[in-house]
């Protein structure tokens, strides 16, 4: 297999490597992924190195595609059947313009617990809460929806914009920019946050901002991200779609089952050593299927707080961006 290209570059999308096994008796479904290098993206490394993808009957082609929206425009043109993580701010502005843009069939749970959003701040900024961000330079993770959480978490923090300057940033550079000093700090992401920890060019200031500053409680369930597919997709290969989401969940099971196993996937599809690999924390991965009413209420109040925030212009029913097989 070849490997999915490196975690440092900086172009959105890159060319299309597809996964070749050799050839079964029966014929396998191809399904195109748009590939998330973030650590949430896990289960689909993962179910690719063990074979899970391929005992499914499926031939996964695999294309390295960077941040929310590049994934969201992805799918919205049918060039890709599944992004591997997609937030889901992005997700339910794509099917307010276009209904079925990208249905969840499984939603990342992040708080203080399982990180994903974090701010961080670059080697010598003595801040010690958020409110010390105050007159810094900072880069955000591209796409609205984690700009929007950027300075939402930053306003509850006491901060308006214009006590900050805040720039989005691939990132595949949030590691280089912080390490050149061209930004203070940085909204980012695991396994940006972990890279940068190992190699002392930043630290983290806060975590589990969503459930922490949207949802008032930092153990709450943050549902920000996932693994979503067009409706196109499930309404004209059903089949494909069902044995896709199956295998994700066995995936899910396999990483719970030997998560330090696991994370060696990680360091093999995005650049960092092993070391830095066994470190990077995890989000709660969970499969539409077995979301209880009460984490379905969190994600409805997630949403909500964007569209009360001027973010999406309608209300958003959550129940149907969720795919149960």
């Amino acid at each position: 297999m070849r490997n999915i290209p490196t975690f440092f570059v900086a172009a959105a999308v890159m060319a299309t490597s597809a996964i070749a096994f050799s050839a079964p008796a029966a014929a396998q479904e191809k399904v195109r992924v748009g590939a998330n290098p973030v650590s949430a993206s896990l289960p689909l490394y993962y179910g690719v190195e063990k074979g899970i993808f391929k005992a499914e009957g499926l031939d996964l082609e695999l294309t390295q595609i960077i941040g929310p929206p590049a994934n969201l425009a992805a799918l919205i043109a049918g060039q890709i059947d599944v992004s591997s993580n997609l937030t889901t701010i992005d997700a339910a502005n794509g099917n307010l313009k276009k209904p079925g843009a990208a249905i969840f069939i499984a939603i990342n749970s992040q708080n203080k617990e399982y990180k994903m959003e974090q701010f961080v701040v670059r080697k010598g900024i003595e801040a010690k809460t958020l409110a010390d961000l105050k007159g810094k330079r900072i880069a955000s993770a591209p796409g609205p929806g984690n700009v929007v959480m950027a300075k939402a978490v930053l306003k509850k923090a006491g901060l308006n914009e214009g006590d900050y300057t805040l720039d989005q940033l691939d990132l595949t550079q949030h590691v280089n920019a912080l390490t050149a000093g061209t930004f203070d700090a940085a909204y980012t992401l695991e396994p940006a946050a972990t890279i940068l920890a190992s190699s002392g060019a930043a630290r983290t200031l806060e975590a589990g901002l969503i459930a922490t500053y949207v949802l008032g409680d930092d153990k709450a369930n943050g549902w920000a991200a996932g693994t979503a597919m067009s409706g196109e997709f499930i309404k004209t290969h059903p089949e494909a779609a069902k044995k896709f989401a199956s295998a994700w969940n066995k995936s899910i099971k396999a990483i719970a089952a030997d998560l330090p196993e696991a994370r060696k996937a990680m360091s093999k599809s995005i650049a960092m050593s092993p070391e830095v690999a066994a470190a990077v924390p995890m989000v709660k991965f969970t499969m539409a299927a077995d979301l209880t009413p009460a984490n379905v209420a969190e994600f409805q109040k997630f949403i909500d707080f964007t569209t009360e925030t001027g973010i999406l212009s309608a209300k958003v029913d959550v129940t149907k961006m969720l795919q149960k097989f």
